[in-house]
C-alpha cells in the first residue's frame, strides 16, 4: 500500500488544499493529512479546530485520514509508513522554499520521496494568510475556503 503524507498548518484549510489533496487521493492508496503543531506560533484556529474542520470539507475522500502531530514532519512519514511526502505548488515564487525542504528532508530520510502537485490555477493565489486577511477585514470568503470552514469562521467571526 503505497501511503502518502501531506503535512501542513492548513490555518484554515482552503480550496487549493483540497485541490491538492483530490489529485494526491487519485494518486495513492492512503493519503494522511497531518496538520502540524508549531509550539512557537499562536495559530489562527487550534489544532483541533483545523482538525475536525478538514474532517467535516473531507467526507467524499475515503482514502483520506485527518492527523496531528508535533516534531519533524519526516519522522512522522516514518512512523505511519509513508513512502511519500506532498506538497503543494501555488506559483513558482512556492518552489524554492519547497525545493529546500524537499531537500532537507531527503537528506534526514532518503527513502522517503517528495511529490509537488500543483493546484488548478483558479486556486494558485489562496493562502491561508490571504483568507485569514479577508476575513478580519469583513471580506467574503465563501469562494475560497469549503463550505465546513466558511460556516464556521463567519459564525465565529460574529460572536
Amino acid at each position: 500500500m503505497k501511503i502518502a503524507i501531506y503535512p501542513g498548518s492548513f490555518d484554515p484549510v482552503t480550496k487549493g488544499h483540497l485541490d491538492i489533496l483530490k489529485n494526491a487521493a487519485g494518486i495513492f492508496d492512503k493519503v494522511i493529512i497531518a496538520v502540524a503543531h508549531n509550539g512557537e506560533k499562536k495559530g489562527f484556529l487550534s489544532v483541533e479546530e483545523r482538525v475536525e474542520l478538514i474532517k467535516a470539507s473531507i467526507k467524499d475522500f475515503h482514502n483520506v485520514e485527518v492527523d496531528a502531530f508535533e516534531g519533524l514532519t519526516i519522522e512522522y512519514a516514518k512512523k505511519h509508513g509513508a513512502e511519500v511526502l506532498i506538497r503543494g505548488l501555488r506559483a513558482v515564487s512556492d518552489f524554492e522554499y519547497e525545493m529546500q525542504l524537499s531537500q532537507t528532508n531527503s537528506a534526514l530520510c532518503e527513502d522517503i520521496k517528495t511529490v509537488f502537485l500543483i493546484t488548478k490555477p483558479k486556486y494558485n493565489f489562496i493562502s491561508s494568510s490571504t483568507i485569514k486577511e479577508i476575513l478580519a477585514n469583513g471580506g467574503d470568503i465563501s469562494k475560497f475556503v469549503p463550505e465546513a470552514v466558511y460556516n464556521y469562521l463567519t459564525n465565529k467571526e460574529k460572536k
